[in-house]
């Protein structure tokens, strides 16, 4: 019984962290310090109003901004689904991963944090796609994650894309850097 009870109490922590965003958690960001990387204020005067509406041109094109990112990032933490976004970057850079030795764990890590049942922040994926990914685990390769990272950008960007662009958080973006003009 002993054994259990860290991970009980892991779980219990975890939900009592996600209740008590609840009421920390809003739509709205009239102070864009908690979004935006680096120096908030100075970001802010950065990023024009073109850059910003041109995030609405297509959800590739958000992915790619610093600061769309950052955005939607924080418009994902309030519908509890940033995982998505952390799972999607998360394939980027394993993409990237030059070292064989690096290959496997880097894998490993990724499919137990987001594709294994149960994963700590497990992403929304069918049940084909999830089997095909564990199955490519055996033989990791810098493609290993395709399907999956396709499936989770397609979720994205038909359904939490579209809420994001009509979401407070990007009208009141896009409104400050309006009002920064006149």
């Amino acid at each position: 019984l002993t054994p259990l009870l860290p991970h009980i109490d892991h779980r219990n922590r975890g939900m009592r962290t996600r209740l008590g965003c609840l009421s920390h958690k809003s739509d709205s960001y009239n102070d864009f310090t908690a979004i935006l990387p680096d120096k908030p204020n100075r970001a802010l005067k950065r990023l024009s109003t073109e850059e910003a509406s041109r995030w609405a041109d297509s959800f590739d094109v958000l992915l790619s901004h610093k600061y769309g990112l950052a955005a939607f990032r924080a418009f994902l933490k309030t519908e509890f689904s940033e995982e998505n976004l952390e799972f999607w970057l998360a394939c980027e850079d394993f993409k990237k991963t030059r070292s064989a030795a690096k290959l496997a764990s880097k894998a490993q890590r990724i499919f137990e944090e987001f594709i294994d049942v149960q994963a700590p922040r497990e992403v929304n994926i069918d049940f084909q796609t999830r089997e095909l990914t564990r199955r490519n685990m055996q033989e990791p390769s810098l493609s290993c994650f395709d399907q999956a990272q396709g499936k989770v950008h397609s979720l994205m960007e038909k359904d939490s894309y579209p809420r994001f662009l009509r979401s407070k958080i990007y009208t009141d973006l896009l409104s400050q850097t309006q009002r920064r003009l006149s």
